[in-house]
């Protein structure tokens, strides 16, 4: 049945306040302190890092930093913009870079997010508008790291609030300033009208965003639909399909960087009885799952199906690797070959896509294994996973939009406890691919990471996310791949 869309009220263009909502509770706005995809789109309203990747282009251009250079493979110096003011009236200078990195580097910090800045060895300060960031080792991606998750805070006022209260009551130099935090349900926005000219994010349109948590898809659609909101996201695929938007409203499906995947326990790290430690049997169960016919008839939209550890477009994702085509009677097969002629029993978890996962349950069925299903919070499955009792776990990740391998497959195949391969032959061509500047050696390493990933079949590739968004057509909005939304450049149209 199609839902109608009858609105019962204007958005709010007219007194220029933005109306967006998230499902998920957002309780601090610290960047480093949280893996949220909701606080890093919020963060980037209030924050800005040395440098700028255009979303679209990839290309990379000054933003706290006017400049930089490289003096050798470990050091990246970088001149300042000078003149650049915090939203509490702090200057901006070379003390806030070192202080915010030093600080959030040092090993008792008890951030979330050390893979961001973990390839940090320290920081200098050359002068009042020039600092040094030194690496442990090269590190090629250092500017698609420093565009990304790693903004600046002012020194004084971070050292004087702590974490905590930075957190709710943030101030950065960025596009907009907080007005009002309550955490877990709405968090206030205003144009920073002092924002530095020359900054490449522009001059934000909207003078006001209001972001607000609604956890239930159909009360966030009903708030739509009567006026109380401009913007959502992450609609169902079904209700989306339902609805039939007249001229008042824009529904959009676009592709992202958020991959799915679920890792087999290869390493025997849920017990030295697990079959998953056979590649005849690893191999089984990527055979015995359609994933096409799930992307086609389930998942939708622009989601793709995937067969390399990493986002296709990411620098050094291989897709030159071994692929498993549906074959239920060639997994049935291997699993006799290993020893499972009437299959097993293993438990799986999930806690996203659930329509997708059941759907890989099922057909894992039909060969003869049967699976004990665990679908919970992300919290409840991410505990089980790393306390080693769960032999397969579907799993997501958006690489915290980072086009560059090193943010994906390095996380999860570098002998971490999210690590179920543990191939040393793995470990060591990422460590080459992650620490040499040369560009050809990168990508051979990561070839041959990727390709020994898939041929042993450590990992159930997926498929891409797609999200889908609702909107008022008085907004001007567009996504982009990396799902960072960039509210600072929506308009409102004419």
């Amino acid at each position: 049945m199609a839902l109608s869309v009858t609105t019962g009220a204007y958005g709010q263009k007219a007194n220029d306040t933005l109306r967006i909502a998230f499902e998920t509770e957002v309780d601090t706005l610290d960047m480093y302190f949280t893996t949220l995809r909701q606080t890093y789109i919020m963060s980037q309203l209030v924050y800005d890092t040395l440098v700028y990747r255009h979303p679209e282009t990839g290309a990379y251009s000054g933003l706290l930093a006017e400049s930089w250079e490289r003096i050798d493979d470990q050091t990246l110096e970088f001149r300042l913009r000078q003149g650049v003011t915090f939203h509490n009236g702090e200057p901006f200078n070379a003390d806030d870079v070192v202080h915010t990195l030093n600080h959030m580097i040092a090993p008792d910090s008890g951030i979330r997010t050390v893979r961001n800045v973990g390839w940090i060895a320290s920081v200098e300060r050359v002068d009042d508008y020039t600092v040094r960031v030194n690496s442990d080792g090269p590190f090629p991606p250092a500017l698609e790291y420093l565009s990304g998750p790693v903004v600046i805070y002012p020194d004084e006022y971070y050292a004087e609030v702590g974490p905590e209260r930075f957190g709710v009551a943030p101030v950065g130099t960025g596009p907009y300033r907080v007005t009002e935090i309550v955490p877990g349900q709405r968090f206030e926005f205003e144009r920073n009208e002092d924002y530095h000219a020359a900054s490449p994010k522009g001059r934000p349109d909207i003078g006001r965003i209001v972001a607000r948590t609604i956890p239930d898809a159909n009360t966030r659609l009903a708030e739509l639909l009567s006026g109380g909101l401009d913007w959502i996201w992450r609609l169902p695929t079904d209700q989306a399909e339902r609805i039939e938007p007249d001229d008042d409203f824009r529904l959009v499906n676009a592709e992202t960087m958020r991959i799915g995947f679920v890792y087999l326990d290869a390493a025997g790290r849920t017990g030295d009885d697990n079959p998953l430690t056979d590649v005849r049997v690893r191999r089984a169960i990527i055979h015995a799952i359609d994933r096409e016919a799930i992307v086609d008839n389930l998942i939708g939209g622009a989601s793709e199906v995937v067969h390399a550890a990493c986002y296709p477009s990411q620098f050094g994702c291989e897709q030159d690797v071994a692929r498993y085509a549906y074959d239920p009677e060639r997994a049935r097969a291997l699993l006799a070959e290993a020893g499972y002629p009437e299959g097993f029993e293993i438990r799986f978890g999930a806690y996203a896509e659930r329509t997708g996962v059941e759907a890989m349950a099922a057909y894992l069925e039909a060969v003869g294994i049967t699976v004990n299903f665990n679908f919970n919070r992300y919290a409840a499955v991410r505990e089980l996973i790393h306390g080693d009792e769960m032999p397969m776990a579907q799993r997501s990740w958006g690489s915290y939009s980072i086009n560059d391998v090193s943010a994906i497959t390095s996380a999860f195949f570098k002998h971490s406890q999210d690590d179920f391969a543990r191939d040393d032959d793995v470990l060591n061509w990422l460590e080459v691919a992650d620490t040499t500047a040369d560009e050809e050696a990168r990508l051979e390493n990561y070839s041959k990471a990727l390709q020994r990933i898939a041929d042993q079949a450590y990992w159930i590739p997926t498929w891409t996310f797609n999200r889908w968004y609702m909107f008022s057509s008085d907004l001007d909005f567009t996504p982009t791949v990396d799902e960072l939304q960039h509210f600072y450049r929506a308009r409102w149209v004419d």
